[in-house]
């Protein structure tokens, strides 16, 4: 077994960033994902650096241990290809709105009249229960929508965006989550079914369970925002020579850091002997350790919190990331042959595990290298499939020659 999920086949309708990123952590764990993607294929092939079109950076490490079959859905022959498909999948996953799905016949109604046991799991903006149902969503829509920029403004000045795709690799592990929870059951009980990931209300659950705060209590008790979270002093402490993450959280940890610094007489302060007393003075004490930090270089920092067993690691950038000698010891950042691309630098799975092991099987797919292998292998003769391909219903991308 190349995984736990070894001998699942989903047929993977999603695309850009949230649907892609959940069927990675499920092909990650050993799950069979047919790609299906439009002729002009998944938008994330053309973002970022690439050596060949349709290849880039953002898309390799989306779409590893996936494989590719290009099928435009609004072509008879292809949608008629893809039911066929259904009948041996065991999940649909799809990031469309539902509306959407509808058109090309593929509501949750119309497919588990072909495939009753199938798992049908839809990740999109809004639940459809409410009135955005209808509406588009991406990344930084949900950043806003959920209060995520106005957080960020409390420490740094004007509404901010985070700076990484968070709303979408955030749903898209709920996802994968949501799909494997949904296989369990059916395992126990022989019953598929429909599952809805809304964006809004996922990350609105994530982020709320810090911020929701004083409002958590009616009437509110305070305002809401975790104030720690917050505060605009909470951020890595320059030390003489670069910068270090500190986590000072328990009263054992801050009781070591004021005698390891010569002001053990802080432990006693009220302001600051307990988590309540420092909650309500966060940003003064951050100011403290701010200056504090400034005193020594990174070396004795580490040095000295780490044999008091406080929380703390030298500050990387994502360059320096690469050469981090943990990183390097377990092998994180891997060297790999692509077939097209040549040697990348790939992220490894981050899990261990005693059985059942996940390996990565394939390199990310050029845009419909495996389509006529996918067709044949969910249920089409291989006259039937290349007859799709004929009608221009499908395509199969041509052979290459490996890179080096």
């Amino acid at each position: 077994m190349a995984g736990p999920l070894t001998g699942v086949r989903i047929l993977d309708l999603t695309s850009n960033f949230m649907g892609p990123y959940a069927s990675l952590l499920l092909a990650d764990m050993g799950a069979d994902i047919c790609k299906i993607e439009a002729p002009a294929g998944d938008p994330t092939r053309g973002v970022g650096p690439c050596r060949n079109p349709g290849m880039s950076a953002i898309f390799l490490h989306l779409n590893r241990n996936k494989r590719s079959a290009v099928l435009d859905l609004k072509n008879a022959r292809a949608a008629e290809a893809l039911r066929t498909m259904l009948a041996s999948a065991d999940v649909v996953l799809h990031s469309l709105r539902p509306k959407a799905m509808a058109r090309l016949g593929l509501a949750y109604e119309q497919v588990r009249t072909v495939n009753p046991r199938i798992i049908y799991c839809g990740a999109f903006g809004f639940g459809q229960n409410g009135p955005y149902a209808d509406r588009p969503a991406y990344d930084d829509l949900i950043q806003a929508a959920v209060g995520m920029p106005v957080l960020q403004a409390r420490k740094v000045g004007p509404p901010a965006y985070v700076a990484t795709a968070i709303a979408d690799r955030l749903v898209g592990m709920a996802t994968s989550n949501a799909v494997a929870m949904a296989l369990y059951y059916r395992e126990k009980t022989g019953r598929g079914q429909s599952v809805q990931v809304p964006m809004f209300e996922t990350f609105a659950h994530f982020v709320m369970g810090d911020h929701l705060y004083g409002h958590s209590f009616e009437p509110p008790i305070g305002d809401w925002g975790y104030a720690r979270m917050m505060s605009a002093e909470r951020r890595p402490y320059q030390t003489q020579d670069g910068y270090v993450g500190v986590n000072i959280y328990t009263d054992r940890h801050w009781r070591r850091f004021f005698l390891a610094v010569g002001r053990a007489d802080m432990a006693d302060d009220p302001r600051y002997g307990t988590i309540f007393g420092r909650t309500e003075n966060i940003a003064d004490l951050y100011r403290f350790l701010a200056e504090t930090f400034q005193t020594k270089t990174t070396a004795e920092w580490l040095r000295l919190l780490i044999e008091a067993d406080i929380p703390i690691i030298e500050m990387n950038t994502p360059g320096t990331l690469l050469h981090d000698p943990h990183m390097q010891a377990v092998n994180f950042f891997q060297m790999q042959q692509h077939p097209s691309e040549g040697l990348l630098r790939m992220l490894g799975i981050p899990q261990q595990w005693s059985e059942s092991a996940p390996e990565q099987r394939y390199p990310a797919p050029r845009l419909g290298e495996h389509t006529l292998q996918l067709l044949t292998e969910y249920g089409l003769a291989r006259d039937q499939a290349q007859q799709v391909i004929a009608a221009g219903g499908a395509m199969q991308a041509p052979a290459v020659e490996y890179q080096k």
